[in-house]
């Protein structure tokens, strides 16, 4: 399914860019994705459609969010500290990070590897028409291990 996602976002620079779900799922066919793949992330999308229509006001300054043990146990430590990380630096309203938050427990499992983590992120901004600013891109698409500690 993040692979479906990650074709999206490079080749629709919008959500309304993309074609209505029956053709976009033939081209996706088309362009070798198995239809079960297809299938979870058009579902997946809708409901990202969903949450992003319910994003309303001004975030409040100062909140904190507590994790229930069903978010903890599908996101895992590392995934709640880079959505606190993202959260901290300003780059990451509390709106947007429900929605983040909702679309990760919709993949369920866990915990939640990272790099998919940092796609649901970018599938987010995608879904509200927002760019990413230079450190949301930064830390999606530079590899941990690439990183230097001075």
């Amino acid at each position: 399914m993040f692979e479906v996602l990650v074709y999206l976002y490079e080749n629709y620079w919008r959500p309304d860019a993309c074609p209505e779900p029956k053709q976009l799922s033939r081209k996706l066919s088309a362009v070798g994705f198995e239809p079960e793949e297809i299938q979870d992330a058009l579902r997946w999308l809708d409901g990202l459609a969903s949450s992003a229509e319910s994003v309303s006001g001004d975030p409040v300054r100062g909140s904190m969010r507590i994790y229930t043990d069903a978010e903890r146990e599908v996101l895992g430590e590392t995934s709640i500290g880079f959505i606190a990380f993202l959260e901290s630096a300003g780059r990451l309203p509390a709106p947007m990070r429900e929605m983040v938050i909702d679309r990760a427990m919709a993949v369920g499992g866990g915990p939640m590897d990272l790099e998919e983590l940092k796609i649901i992120v970018l599938m987010v901004f995608w879904s509200l028409g927002e760019e990413p600013d230079a450190l949301i891109l930064d830390e999606l698409f530079v590899d941990p291990g690439d990183r230097v500690i001075h």
